[in-house]
């Protein structure tokens, strides 16, 4: 069996393809770097590696409040935020008190945050056996909206199907169905996201992000900041920059505030001015 053992805290240097099928073809990909966090280690992982702190300033620093935060517990860790919802949804998952969580996500880079989606990844502490998965997918609003994934649906993978109900971009309708097929990461990273028409509709766009695992340390986290200078501000300017794209290509437009009903248990909400 697959465990999270092993890679824990690392970076996985990646690439990200998106493939939209219809209305139109259109096709990119780019370049990334992301960390691993055993949400456990964070504070140790800040200590030793520079450039890189735990709810404080730094060139990467990464904060429990740009992640999911429940209402009263504003003040809790990013890993209590989590297990409360993971215990509070319809037939949760059986979590101990303290299982392993993995997260893999971007932290702020010169305080600018913005994370298209992050992984979490539960474990049992003891036994090493898969228990979980949570898909937090955020948007331009920085609004976010977690999916849970209950059960490995294989050895050492996830697989949900499951309305979407959140607005993710102007150019996919909100009615459409996300498709997660997530691995456990190891040594590769192995995640796509795909939209689909219905649960067992035709895709309309594919999303993949694959990469390899590298050590977090001091010099490796410098050679990727060399490599990959402002990683938030590239993956925001990289969304317009194809948003615009599919502006002049006429592809269909929705609007966010054309259908609040479709917009449901979001976080973070966005309160038009």
């Amino acid at each position: 069996m697959l465990s999270l053992h092993g890679p824990g805290t690392c970076l996985y240097e990646c690439r990200v393809m998106h493939r939209r099928l219809s209305p139109k073809a259109h096709q990119f990909s780019y370049n990334i770097f992301l960390f691993s966090l055993d949400l456990d280690e964070t504070d140790a992982t800040a200590a030793r590696v520079r450039g890189f702190s735990h709810n404080r300033w730094n060139l990467y620093n990464f904060r429990d409040r740009d992640h999911l935060t429940l209402p009263g517990l504003e003040q809790a860790t990013i890993k209590e935020n989590i297990l409360t919802w993971i215990r509070s949804q319809p037939d949760p998952p059986a979590l101990p008190d303290n299982p392993r969580m993995v997260l893999i996500t971007l932290p702020r880079v010169l305080g600018y945050i913005f994370n298209p989606v992050s992984f979490y990844f539960i474990e049992d502490r003891a036994t090493a056996a898969p228990l979980c998965a949570v898909v937090q997918v955020g948007n331009t609003f920085r609004e976010m909206k977690p999916y849970l994934l209950r059960a490995p649906s294989a050895p050492g993978a996830f697989h949900l199907i499951t309305p979407k109900l959140f607005y993710v971009s102007p150019y996919s309708a909100l009615d459409l169905h996300f498709d997660f097929k997530l691995k456990i990461p190891g040594e590769q990273l192995d995640i796509h996201i795909d939209d689909r028409s219905g649960p067992a509709g035709p895709q309309v766009l594919l999303s993949a992000l694959t990469g390899r695992r590298c050590p977090l340390t001091t010099s490796r986290l410098l050679w990727l900041t060399l490599k990959f200078p402002l990683i938030t501000l590239k993956v925001i300017f990289l969304i317009h920059w194809q948003a615009f794209r599919l502006w002049l290509r006429k592809l269909p437009f929705h609007r966010k505030s054309a259908n609040p009903q479709l917009q449901q248990d979001v976080y973070h909400p966005h309160r038009p001015a």
